[in-house]
């Protein structure tokens, strides 16, 4: 059994039913991403999160988003030594390797700013002096439902950042009691063990940076974006970043599947989770009650599938 399917499995132990969710966390974090979780309170996002950094062996923290949370709060502050006369910066939970930013749509636009720099350079910046973060550094990111009490949408430049959106949703039946019986006494956190180093996962990450594109591949990703800017469904198709958290995705599902080049079903597996969070749709969808993934799945079957 590969390292990668240990580490699901690990994360299985904690979380019941919710296999997709498990697994697309997994790619994101070897494609060196990040995630927002898009759900309700109480599916499970906070025990996901912890649970993949005992699996991976990640130094973990985590932040409440509330209304009166400041950048400082996240990025850490400089104070003054009269002793020394020098300043002193004092970190904030952002240096670790996984960054859980609970119900980051609950806090304001300037706290929420306060995270891109680190999502997309791996750095914070205050006061002028810029701080690289801990190798491997990802985020998982909580939104509640767009309505709910005290959220407000989370700017475009922000979501276009995270490298895939998930939603946990309610476990079946059969998962929901089996949840009850693991949690018999014992906390199934506890039960999970370390499958691989930090320094491992970094390998992970470069031998996925590897995996071989063929020109027919790339011309098929690129199609398939070129679907989400010309589709009378959607109103704003997906930027070029997104072309290249698609191929990102593309090459640690390969990864997954033990083979050295992509594959069309690679592609076609990770597009609308990918995608889905960076379009806005049209008018037409949305009186056809249409959503992203609906949409998405039908421009799948637009584009014409490359021979390999």
């Amino acid at each position: 059994m590969s390292d990668f399917q240990n580490i699901i499995k690990e994360v299985k132990k904690a979380i019941n039913g919710k296999d997709r969710a498990i697994i697309t966390t997994l790619l994101a974090i070897l494609a060196n991403g990040n995630i927002l979780i898009e759900d309700i309170p109480g599916v499970g996002k906070t025990t996901l999160a912890v649970a993949f950094s005992k699996a991976l062996g990640l130094e973990y923290k985590r932040v409440q988003f509330t209304p009166d949370t400041l950048p400082s709060d996240i990025t850490g502050f400089t104070t003054y030594n009269k002793d020394t006369n020098t300043l002193h910066f004092t970190k904030g939970p952002i240096f670790c390797n996984l960054f859980l930013a609970d119900e980051l749509n609950r806090t304001s636009s300037r706290t929420q700013s306060a995270l891109l720099e680190a999502m997309e350079e791996k750095q914070v910046t205050v006061e002028g002096k810029s701080y690289k973060l801990k190798s491997p550094f990802s985020v998982i990111a909580t939104q509640n439902p767009t309505g709910a009490s005290g959220t407000q949408l989370l700017p475009d430049s922000q979501t276009d950042r995270f490298m895939v959106r998930i939603s946990m949703g309610y476990p079946d039946s059969n998962a929901e009691c089996k949840m009850l019986l693991n949690r018999s006494g014992k906390n199934p956190l506890n039960d999970i063990n370390q499958i691989v180093t930090k320094e491992q996962l970094e390998d992970m990450q470069n031998q996925i940076r590897n995996v071989y594109l063929q020109t027919e591949v790339a011309r098929y990703i690129v199609s398939l974006i070129q679907e989400t800017r010309n589709n009378p469904l959607i109103a704003r198709g997906a930027s070029p970043r997104a072309t290249l958290s698609l191929t990102h995705m593309a090459k640690a599902l390969a990864f997954a599947e033990e083979r050295d080049y992509v594959i069309p079903r690679d592609v076609q597996n990770v597009f609308v989770s990918t995608i889905g969070h960076r379009i806005i749709l049209s008018n037409e969808a949305l009186s056809r009650r249409l959503s992203e993934d609906d949409v998405l799945t039908n421009a799948i079957t637009k584009v014409k599938i490359p021979r390999i």
